[in-house]
């Protein structure tokens, strides 16, 4: 029955990228959009797959993805224990609370430029980008999860002896961490985007810096190479975290 399920969503999943990338031969084909701006799927991937042998390229993707998960990383600490500390402390929300109002809605890209005045050009400021921008689904998604955990649960561990200080990592944290694996996709998602976005501003590697290069130069294939690609490291690791979370989630009835 899992396996027929599995199966079902993965051809749940499949189809609209086949959908997308026939609308796109489409145009092509069809004259809709001239070769030289949109060149054919079949062109794009070829030259994807020639470029992803080159060490080159593979030196790009890794800068990209050391930043991704360097802010990444990054976020998913200071999100979980700020918003654990925020929900079992009325002092730290009094604190938190106004905070997250006034800087959660605020386009942290916005910042950018002085964040390279503060850090350069190099990995730190776009890796501090990535980490403001994916701290906040993660802070309020654990903030909301470790509050709406059951008080007779706490009251039970009380009962049973479990020490106070132990509860938020024994009870609320487990009880909560449906919560916080959402935060932690949003999060992820979030990363992709930023990074990229932030190469494209200004640095001298990583996937972004490919693509601006490209336009520069009116390559639109090689333009094309580094948004297929971003596209699809974020697939993947939308999808190892997903299996993360069915792992960490496998005594719970929704997963």
């Amino acid at each position: 029955m899992k396996a027929r399920a599995l199966t079902t969503d993965a051809i749940f999943g499949v189809v609209p990228i086949a959908l997308v990338v026939a609308i796109w031969q489409a145009l092509v084909s069809f004259g809709y959009a001239p070769v030289t701006l949109l060149p054919p799927p079949g062109l794009v991937f070829a030259r994807l797959a020639q470029q992803l042998v080159t060490g080159t390229f593979q030196q790009e993707i890794a800068a990209t993805l050391f930043r991704l998960f360097a802010g990444f990383a990054i976020a998913v600490v200071l999100g979980v224990t700020i918003g654990l500390a925020a929900a079992a402390s009325p002092a730290v929300n009094a604190v938190v609370r106004p905070l997250v109002r006034v800087l959660a809605p605020l386009p942290k890209v916005a910042l950018y430029p002085a964040l390279l005045l503060l850090l350069g050009f190099g990995h730190e400021s776009k890796i501090t980008l990535v980490a403001a921008d994916a701290l906040f689904p993660i802070l309020l998604s654990t903030y909301y999860g470790a509050s709406m955990v059951e008080q007779k649960l706490i009251w039970s561990a009380m009962a049973a002896g479990t020490p106070r200080r132990e509860i938020l990592f024994k009870v609320v944290l487990p009880a909560a961490m449906p919560s916080i694996l959402t935060g932690c996709r949003i999060g992820l998602v979030i990363s992709c985007i930023v990074v990229f976005l932030a190469e494209m501003i200004t640095s001298t590697d990583g996937l972004g810096h490919l693509l601006v290069t490209a336009a520069r130069t009116f390559q639109a294939v090689d333009m094309f190479v580094p948004l297929i690609t971003i596209s699809l490291l974020g697939l993947m690791l939308n999808g190892a975290l997903e299996a993360l979370r069915a792992f960490l989630l496998r005594g719970f009835p929704e997963v």
